[in-house]
C-alpha cells in the first residue's frame, strides 16, 4: 500500500486536492482535507518498518530479550 511520502501517495493527495479546490475550498485547507482522507482510509494507512533496521536498535524492540 502507498505510504505518506510515495509517489503514489503524493500524485493521489494532489488530485484529492485539486478536486478540493475545484469544489471552493481554501488552497490551505484543502491541502489539510486531502491528507485527511487519505490518512483515514485503511488503504493508504502505514504498515510500520519493513526492516530490521527501521525497527531500531536489537535491544530496545518490544519484546526483544537482553
Amino acid at each position: 500500500m502507498p505510504e505518506p511520502g510515495s509517489k503514489k501517495y503524493d500524485k493521489r493527495r494532489a488530485k484529492l486536492r485539486k478536486k478540493a479546490e475545484d469544489e471552493g475550498v481554501p488552497d490551505q485547507h484543502a491541502n489539510e482535507r486531502a491528507n485527511e482522507t487519505l490518512q483515514s482510509d485503511p488503504g493508504w494507512r502505514t504498515h510500520g518498518p519493513r526492516t530490521e533496521r527501521g525497527r531500531g536498535p536489537k535491544g530496545e524492540r518490544p519484546g526483544s530479550h537482553r
